[in-house]
């Protein structure tokens, strides 16, 4: 049986910050969680997780995306090396990338794929912390679950739809 991770990255009280939790919210809402898949809601990564990279198949980080070059609400998917680039800068807004969970990991000789799917977004630092997104970040919430949805669903893992109760196969 295939085993996924899902890493819902984010500060909720930090505006756009917060989408990886939103998501996670969202996906619970929305589906109900295959066997041999995981749902984290996640303030950040931490090394701490790499213990799931060792028994996953896949990991899949769903972040706030700073500095990508894309419009506000553009839902972007990729490895973990494109939200990394080579110049060093963090295009994901954490400390600790998932490249960085995966460059460790490889060096102690686990082997998972990983996906990043992110938002980019517009405000991060509130002046008043605010559990909220901003209106064109919320806006693009569906699109990243169901982005996320239809990843775990090319996985071999699809979610099932509450209303329906068919697998959602993007």
């Amino acid at each position: 049986m295939t085993k996924i991770a899902v890493f819902c990255v984010g500060n909720r009280l930090h505006l756009d910050d917060g989408i990886g939790p939103a998501a996670y919210d969202e996906v619970l809402r929305r589906f109900d969680v295959p066997e041999g898949v995981e749902l984290f809601d996640l303030g950040v990564l931490t090394m701490d997780m790499i213990n799931y990279i060792d028994e996953c198949d896949a990991v899949i980080t769903v972040d706030a995306i700073e500095h990508s070059g894309e419009p506000v609400g553009t839902v972007l998917r990729g490895t973990p090396e494109d939200m990394a680039p080579s110049q060093g800068a963090n295009i994901s807004m954490h400390d600790l990338r998932l490249l960085d969970l995966f460059d460790a990991a490889v060096l102690l000789g686990f082997d998972a794929e990983g996906v990043c799917l992110g938002v980019q977004v517009e405000n991060t630092e509130p002046k008043i912390l605010t559990e909220d997104l901003t209106p064109r970040v919320k806006a693009a919430l569906p699109l990243l679950v169901e982005t996320l949805a239809a990843e775990l669903a090319r996985l071999g893992a699809p979610l099932i739809d509450k209303q329906t109760g068919q697998p959602y196969l993007g």
